[in-house]
């Protein structure tokens, strides 16, 4: 996020209105990659505290310069049309109303370094003053969040752990000599010729870059004259650790005398999954976080009670497994005795949010491929609130009659809503249709589906010139008797006399899933556009089922969910007439591009495959990543104590088999699954003379996000099926 450049909003919202205005009579076509790069992406949400006004990042695209700009926007919540508040060429994000109402705070890097600007807000018109910079720390900031009493905002940065530390345990330098010290250190790394690295622990580095001496710290300034203190002087250790989009890890409590967080505080994080709840005595410069999670597990995102009384948080039981069932406990201040809310959910909760009166959790919750709104008492008396589609971000409005939130659906991307009080029948939205067994998408537990009313409509104009076909969804028995649901999605125009070849599509985790929800990355809609039927199947190790569903994957990596997916397949290709079954094509990604890598050595079934930073040999790929507890977790100990379990799912040693024309997509910057995983399956390929092509990112990680990098991974990938498929009308 870098430029200078101020933009007037009045200009903005004059030209955004043209732009949404849509003809009446559209001929719908088929979605393309620049469609795609056109929609403006939802960023994160606040409501202010008077309930008026919804305030959000939205991210916009520019192929031709290969960037991607988030800029803060505003709709009022009783009705009306968003329009921008900033449009500077660096970007701004992370908007936050201040708890009077009176400012807004935000991030950008508009001089420099990601700093907190502030600005004041007009609540009648929905309106900013000039902003001016708050912090000017040469670590950036991120994750700013106010204090109830407006004062202080809390942030986070990277810092060097001697840099804060004082001349006592809990003490820190002034929030100055810290930074200076940060600041000569990041300059001589800079400056200096030698480029090499020592390690001395595990994770020297993580997803898609090395960890180095630095380390997250929660920071608190002043609103007043921008001073600020570190809050975890000395500290070696993340607060919060490192998450993938997770909602905030800390929190203030009602009063602003504390401030819980998440730390994970273990001698070797490499190995462990134990997150845990820390809670620190704002008032007490010396004072010493006190741990007051208990579970050998995760535990995350802390929230207080509007009373102050309790802190909600979700928790996991089982340690050294990452995709344990996410339960809600709530952790009593008084007596600090904490108790399991929902102890007979079987479900993930993935974000909590207190209602008003103190006693009312909403949450978001994976359910058979959607993500609905719940609402339960403290004594655990519960119902869903919504369906069709993913919601998550959840903002309770002030007089607790209505809940503002993200929603998507597999059509359409993420466009703020607002659930009110008042029951409605189901809207149509994205009209997944079930087949087979359709009590079952139901969902758990009693159903009073509220309201829900759309407050954005960032990509209506786009939307309305593409055909995107419904998805349907269907149930099939698989092995040991388990019901397991698929689905599919038809090419635009379809014509059910005509035959379509097929994209089978294999999610990630594996503790994944598909479902009713947009994704830039890896698009149904889009893999359908160029006349394809989609197939995705939801197979063991997939949330949304209960746990035992999800833990059907453990230690049985190419068995049961294998079967699932093949069984998967073999039902719609004998209920779907219009699949040509000699003209399919496997594509995964993650677990996904293991399964690919599987289903390579297993079945010839398919015309070619797409594997894309897939797990090839097991044994190399647990001494090459990052996080030593998932491989030690799934396969049920190391190479040394349990190599037959390593060896049973190998996809490698199954090469003899290898027939199947494949294509490998793998990135440099990838540290959960490293390139040699990709290098070591093509050279397979290649040496067995089956036809072959690798895709090799040199500046990308487990994910390819850069807009021209993801356009030409499109092409690639695309133009490789065609070629085994040969589409023909």
């Amino acid at each position: 996020m870098r430029g200078k450049v101020w933009a007037m909003a009045a200009l903005m919202a004059a030209s955004l209105a043209g732009a949404q205005t849509v003809p009446t009579a559209v001929t719908q076509r088929p979605m393309t990659f620049d469609d795609m790069m056109k929609m403006r992406r939802l960023g994160d949400i606040d409501v202010s505290p008077d309930g008026k006004w919804v305030l959000f990042s939205a991210t916009d695209v520019t192929l031709e310069q290969n960037t991607r700009t988030p800029h803060l926007w505003i709709v009022p919540v009783n009705g009306g049309a968003e329009k921008p508040l900033l449009a500077w060429n660096a970007g701004e994000s992370r908007g936050r109303f201040s708890p009077d109402g009176k400012q807004i705070l935000f991030e950008s890097g508009r001089d420099g370094g990601q700093q907190i600007w502030l600005a004041d807000f007009n609540g009648q018109a929905g309106t900013i003053g000039e902003p001016h910079e708050l912090t000017h720390i040469s670590t950036e900031t991120d994750g700013a969040m106010w204090s109830p009493d407006g004062q202080h905002i809390a942030f986070l940065s990277q810092v060097y752990s001697e840099c804060s530390a004082g001349p006592g345990p809990g003490i820190a330098p002034s929030g100055s000599d810290e930074d200076a010290c940060d600041k000569r250190k990041d300059e001589a790394q800079a400056e200096s010729k030698v480029k090499a690295k020592i390690f001395t622990h595990l994770l020297y580095r993580h997803w898609n870059a090395f960890t180095d001496d630095k380390r997250s710290h929660l920071f608190l300034v002043s609103v007043a004259d921008g001073s600020f203190r570190d809050l975890n002087p000395g500290d070696e250790h993340d607060v919060p650790p490192f998450s993938l989009g997770e909602p905030d890890g800390y929190a203030f409590s009602p009063d602003g005398k504390e401030i819980a967080f998440e730390e994970k505080k273990v001698d070797d994080p490499a190995l462990s999954t134990n997150v845990s709840i820390f809670a620190l005595n704002l008032d007490e410069p010396n004072a010493q976080p006190v741990k007051i999670s208990t579970s050998a597990g995760g535990n995350f995102t802390p929230r207080y009670s509007p009373d102050g009384k309790w802190i909600a948080w979700r928790m996991q039981e089982r340690a050294g497994y990452e995709s344990d069932r996410f339960r809600l406990v709530v952790y009593d201040r008084a007596t600090k005795q904490i108790r399991e809310v929902l102890p007979n959910f079987d479900r993930w909760v993935d974000e909590e949010a207190w209602a008003p009166d103190s006693q009312t959790i909403y949450f978001a919750s994976g359910d058979k491929g959607e993500e609905p709104i719940y609402e339960t008492t403290l004594d655990g008396k519960m119902s869903m609130l919504t369906r069709e589609g993913t919601y998550g971000d959840l903002h309770i409005v002030a007089d607790g009659k209505a809940i503002v939130a993200n929603r998507m659906t597999v059509r359409s991307p993420g466009e703020v809503v607002e659930i009110s009080e008042e029951t409605a029948a189901p809207a149509e939205g994205s009209g997944m249709k079930v087949a087979g067994m359709p009590e079952l998408r139901m969902g758990f537990g009693p159903v009073s589906v509220r309201a829900v009313t759309q407050l954005t409509h960032l990509n209506d104009a786009v939307l309305a010139q593409l055909d995107l076909p419904k998805m349907e969804s269907f149930w099939f028995p698989s092995i040991g008797g388990v019901r397991v649901e698929g689905f599919i999605i038809k090419p635009p125009g379809f014509d059910a006399t005509k035959k379509y070849p097929v994209k089978f599509l294999i999610h990630g985790g594996p503790e994944g899933e598909w479902g009713d929800s947009w994704s830039y990355r890896w698009n149904p809609e889009l893999f359908a556009a160029n006349s394809y039927v989609v197939v995705m199947i939801n197979p063991g190790g997939s949330t949304g089922y209960g746990q035992a569903f999800v833990d059907r994957v453990n230690g049985d990596w190419g068995g049961r969910p294998y079967i699932d997916l093949m069984r998967g397949l073999d039902y719609a290709e004998l209920h779907y007439p219009f699949i040509d079954k000699t003209r399919e094509c496997a594509l995964g990604a993650s677990y996904g591009g293991y399964m690919a890598d599987w289903i390579l050595g297993h079945t010839d079934r398919f015309k070619c495959i797409v594997t894309h930073d897939g797990m090839f040999n097991t044994e190399s790929a647990y001494g090459t990543t990052d996080e030593l507890w998932f491989n030690e977790w799934e396969f049920k100990g190391t190479p040394w104590t349990n190599r037959p379990l390593y060896r049973r799912w190998s996809p490698m040693l199954a090469e003899t088999h290898f027939k199947t024309p494949t294509l490998v997509v793998h990135s440099q910057l990838d540290y959960r699954l490293d390139v040699s995983e990709g290098y070591q399956i093509f050279d397979t390929l290649q040496r067995m003379k089956v036809p072959s092509k690798m895709l090799y990112f040199p500046d990308e990680g487990h994910w390819v996000l850069k807009p021209q990098n993801s356009q030409f991974w499109y092409k690639t990938v695309n133009d490789w099926v065609d070629e085994w498929t040969r589409t023909r009308d």
